[in-house]
C-alpha cells in the first residue's frame, strides 16, 4: 500500500534532514545523498539511523529507477 502523500511530505532523513524518495516496489524510503534505505514495516517508516541499510552502486541505480520523487 502506498504511503499517504501528506505523510511523505513531512518525512525527512533523520541523519541529514533532507528529503527522502519513496520506493514503492521495495516498500522503502531512500536517501540518495547518503545512500541509505529505510524500511517501511506495517505502513510505518522506520526512520532510525541505526536501522538504515547502506546501499551499493548497483542498488543505488536500481532504487533511483524505481523511486517516485516527492
Amino acid at each position: 500500500m502506498p504511503l499517504d502523500p501528506d505523510l511523505l511530505a513531512l518525512l525527512s532523513c533523520p541523519i541529514d534532514k533532507g528529503p527522502l524518495l519513496y520506493v514503492e516496489s521495495d516498500t522503502a524510503l531512500y536517501n540518495p545523498r547518503l545512500r541509505r534505505r529505510y524500511r517501511i514495516v506495517n505502513d510505518v517508516p522506520v526512520l532510525l539511523p541505526d536501522q538504515a541499510l547502506p546501499v551499493d552502486d548497483a542498488e543505488h541505480a536500481r532504487l533511483m529507477r524505481g523511486s517516485s520523487l516527492r
